[in-house]
């Protein structure tokens, strides 16, 4: 890891970013920000763990451009209608909502937003679907993030669109960093499927 990362890590964590909101932001996993905080711990310095096996996506090159983020969305649309028409698109809270909104726009869907574990302050057993945006009740949708790490929160994301009567046909992401096919048995279509070698 280099030292501008755990720079960045510690940036954030003095902004009062939780574990879960710097791994988003950094596209890290928890285990590897957790792992880059203690990097820069004097007091923690004996008791450092392994460093975790993990490895960073910065895609501000398409983020920082709207005409990117569109043709990235559209690929992803693309994606997504192979598993079938889709009524509502939610965008996983807060790098997918970007994503999500301009595929609603593509494939003329409604757009819901899913709020992550990761995100909340207190210790909830799931994520939320915000209620500012479309109800996903008896909707076919697809579930839209940037970065797969670990799965955990799209597996959550799919397991309260369940709960609120939804039909996941598919999960769209940027980079696959786990290298899987379905979740739940949900299929998962990335652009970028990132496979360890030996």
């Amino acid at each position: 890891m280099n030292s501008k990362l755990i720079e960045k890590a510690i940036e954030l964590r003095s902004k009062g970013l939780t574990t879960g909101e710097i791994a988003d932001e950094l596209n890290i996993s928890k285990d590897t920000t957790q792992w880059l905080i203690l990097q820069m711990s004097h007091v923690n310095k004996n008791k450092q763990k392994q460093k975790p096996d993990d490895f960073a996506i910065n895609w501000k090159t398409i983020g920082s451009s709207s005409a990117r983020m569109d043709y990235i969305s559209s690929a992803l649309a693309d994606l997504a209608i192979e598993e079938g028409e889709v009524d509502t698109v939610v965008g996983i809270s807060v790098s997918g909502v970007p994503f999500a909104t301009i595929i609603a726009q593509v494939l003329d869907a409604e757009l819901s937003v899913f709020h992550p574990i990761k995100h909340m302050k207190n210790e909830s057993a799931q994520g939320a679907i915000s209620h500012n945006f479309a109800n996903i009740k008896n909707k076919n949708i697809i579930i839209v993030d940037d970065v797969i790490t670990s799965g955990a929160t799209v597996t959550d994301a799919i397991k309260v669109c369940k709960t609120h009567g939804a039909t996941p046909l598919a999960v769209t992401v940027l980079v696959d960093k786990k290298g899987i096919n379905d979740l739940d048995n949900v299929p998962i279509k990335s652009l970028i499927k990132v496979n360890k070698v030996g």
